[in-house]
């Protein structure tokens, strides 16, 4: 299963566009700035529900007009199924197959998308958080228990802090732990599970396009040394004084080492675009071959950011996985991949087929 089909309105420089899109390789090609990024961005939105340039969605209208659409279908062995996404300044709307979504995961399920683009060293660059997003989009995929559980814990942390922030009675507090700590147990559980799975991946991901050794584990939040339960309840005066829950999984982190020595602000930019984009790579190679979709990856010319043997090191990982590839380049042409079965140009915002 596979998008096979995409239309966007009113999306930053495109006012209209609608490209029917080939199941393996769709080459999109134009001068900077002519909207190809664009594009990919609004593919991206179309099964994240956010865009992964900014946070702002008043950003993503086309000046002038009052929402965005991008709509798409995606193919299965018997139908076409529908699925689109409307952005107002206010919030995001989305349907599946003509029904509301109740939560922005369906769209993920109908339309796992990954993007390799000119900003993917933010991975490595910035904090942890980006790094949980990483994590729990790749868990997600791997274990459909995973949403529900990571959902209940959230929802006992927001609890659990707004107590805490109004300066409730401790009973009052303490009543959303028994929540908090089955939940947490479980998303650091899955999460534990997929980052071992993902760190044999990578090392040879990584070797492949650093030549370098490669290793990642999990940290969950709290000292090892303790049970989450034990941490909760050792953190309660750090807790009431900060306002928040201090230990948990909304505080853990994904430990990357290159050759044994942490990665942040010790390798070239260079280098953190190519381990992010190893990291990404292997978690495509995770995918269930049982899934009833395909991974789409996005790919914003790569020939720009990587030099000849390392944009060849990337070609080789993204030809070996079973992936929709979408990309874009300057020049008509990226023979890398092979002949595309859909070809687009663009320039000022404006689609045309070839």
């Amino acid at each position: 299963m596979s998008l096979r089909r995409v239309q966007v309105t009113d999306f930053r420089c495109l006012q209209s566009a609608a490209l029917d899109l080939d199941p393996r390789f769709t080459l999109i090609s134009g001068p900077n700035a002519s909207g190809k990024t664009s594009l990919l961005e609004a593919i991206y939105i179309l099964g994240r529900g956010r865009s992964f340039r900014t946070r702002r969605l008043e950003h993503l209208i086309r000046q002038g007009a009052e929402q965005f659409v991008v709509f798409g279908e995606v193919e299965t062995p018997d139908r076409r199924i529908p699925m689109g996404v409307e952005g107002m300044a206010a919030g995001i709307r989305a349907r599946v197959a003509g029904e509301k979504t109740s939560s922005l995961a369906e769209l993920a399920l109908m339309l796992p998308v990954q993007i390799i683009d000119p900003e993917v060293h933010r991975l490595i660059e910035e904090g942890p958080s980006r790094r949980r997003r990483f994590l729990d989009w790749g868990v997600f995929h791997v274990e459909p228990s995973f949403i529900g559980h990571w959902q209940r814990y959230h929802q006992a942390l927001k609890q659990r802090n707004a107590a805490l922030k109004s300066r409730q009675p401790r009973a009052v507090i303490s009543a959303w732990d028994p929540d908090l700590v089955r939940y947490g147990d479980l998303v650091t559980d899955a999460r534990s599970r997929y980052v071992a799975f993902l760190a044999h991946q990578a090392e040879t991901v990584g070797r492949n396009l650093l030549g370098m050794d490669l290793t990642l584990s999990y940290r969950p939040g709290w000292s090892r040394e303790q049970s989450f339960s034990e941490a909760v309840q050792q953190s309660w005066n750090h807790d009431q004084e900060s306002g928040a829950t201090q230990v948990g999984p909304h505080r853990a982190e994904l430990s990357i080492r290159l050759e044994g020595m942490g990665v942040k602000d010790r390798i070239s930019r260079g280098q953190q675009k190519l381990l992010a984009a190893a990291l990404l790579l292997a978690q495509v190679k995770l995918f269930p071959e049982s899934a009833p979709v395909q991974p789409c990856l996005l790919l914003d010319d790569p020939a720009a950011e990587l030099d000849d043997d390392r944009l060849a090191g990337l070609i080789r990982e993204v030809s070996e996985h079973s992936v929709q590839l979408i990309v874009t380049t300057l020049h008509g042409e990226f023979a890398a991949f092979g002949a595309p079965g859909r070809r687009f140009t663009v320039d000022a915002g404006r689609v045309v087929p070839h």
